[in-house]
């Protein structure tokens, strides 16, 4: 069934169709403008070794992320200054980290970026970004961003942002029924409490989650609450299930009658940066410097578990405006910019489970763009 969130959003696609180009590494064109992995030259990188680069079918829960040296890739300042607007759903949870803190420590103005990070919701960036109104978008390839591109709009997953660590029990936890335990616990039916609803990346980890429990995504009911409001939900049985973030799950952790199901599967991030026309075609140079600038903070300041780091995690907490022992009750996230093979395959095929998808799936060829970070570490495919 269509909900009126993606009638709107297949209505903006519309609307932009006439606005989108072709993909930016499909064509041959002049390396100052544009033209993409084809057309430019990618030279090694000082700093990021074989290391810089995993393979992205790759998809080993154990995996380590690629990772360069410490203050790598060294800034390549642009000739000519740019403006750029980031646009994500919040400011303070910690997935958005490495760009508040590559802001503050001044890393995009080291490549002549002067970057702006705007509050915005998913729904209403896609059409601003499609049309070239803002740069990028920090989110995830979300239903609205699939049926979006296959409306026309030329967006691309171009970076990742991370994925869990081993220990977190960030997902989808249940209210155990009498005669239930963690391992038995049937799923159908039951009315599952959370802040996203339909259409989000989540999708599919609760798909394998459901799949091991009795039930799909098609066979539970839905109920969309306030942040604030799923976790009380879950307490006093309004819903059967939840879907907990960080650190909302280490209330419930340990105690009788609640049970951890699964989360985001390891070693695979499910979001991260989108970029529109502007930086995939227009201003590629742009777009590279940007992501320079985001994998060189992920490699000095969250290369490893950087909540070791009494101090840093001090400043985080001032930094996102969060508090500080909240902060620390969770373990680090793993940053990792890589995008795995098959991400957005397996995305979509939760999509059309719930029934937010429109249309065949899209070919991974128009739904991610490495080569702009390939670039930035100086890995040739």
């Amino acid at each position: 069934m269509k909900t009126r969130f993606y009638g709107a959003v297949l209505t903006a696609v519309a609307l932009l169709t006439s606005t989108a180009c072709t993909a930016s590494h499909d064509a041959a064109s002049p390396e100052s403008k544009a033209g993409g992995g084809g057309t430019r030259t990618v030279r090694p990188v000082a700093g990021c070794g074989t290391g810089a680069w995993t393979d992205p079918a790759d998809l080993s829960p154990t995996r380590t992320p690629a990772r360069c040296d410490s203050g790598a890739p060294a800034p390549h300042p642009l000739a000519k200054p740019r403006k750029l607007t980031i646009a994500t759903g919040t400011l303070s949870a910690e997935y958005v980290a490495p760009l508040q803190v590559a802001l503050e420590k001044g890393e995009f103005k080291k490549e002549g970026l002067d970057v702006t990070l705007k509050v915005l919701p998913t729904p209403d960036s896609l059409p601003l970004l499609a049309k070239g109104d803002i740069d990028a978008l920090w989110a995830a390839p979300e239903a609205a961003v699939m049926n979006g591109v296959r409306g026309g709009f030329d967006i691309r997953w171009v970076a990742a942002n991370f994925s869990p660590d081993p220990k977190s029990k960030s997902g989808l936890w249940v209210r155990l029924k009498d005669g239930e335990s963690g391992d038995r616990v049937k799923m159908a039916g039951r009315r599952m409490g959370t802040m996203i609803g339909k259409g989000s990346v989540i999708a599919y980890p609760m798909e394998k989650a459901l799949g091991r429990h009795g039930g799909g995504l098609d066979e539970i009911r839905y109920q969309q609450l306030g942040s604030a409001d799923v976790l009380t939900a879950l307490q006093n049985g309004g819903v059967d299930s939840a879907w907990l973030l960080d650190p909302v799950w280490r209330t419930v952790d340990g105690k009788p009658g609640y049970a951890f199901l699964g989360g985001q599967p390891l070693g695979e991030p499910l979001g991260g940066m989108l970029y529109g026309p502007g930086l995939l075609n227009d201003d590629v140079d742009a777009g590279v410097a940007l992501l320079r600038a985001y994998i060189r903070t992920v490699n000095t300041y969250f290369a490893a578990d950087y909540k070791t780091d009494a101090t840093f995690v001090t400043y985080l907490a001032k930094l996102l405006k969060t508090d500080e022992a909240v902060l620390r009750s969770t373990p680090s996230l793993r940053m990792d910019w890589e995008i795995r093979a098959g991400t957005t395959d397996r995305l979509q095929a939760a999509y059309r489970a719930q029934g937010v998808a429109e249309g065949e799936s899209l070919p991974e060829s128009k739904t991610v763009d490495r080569a702009l970070y390939e670039e930035a570490v100086g890995h040739r495919p």
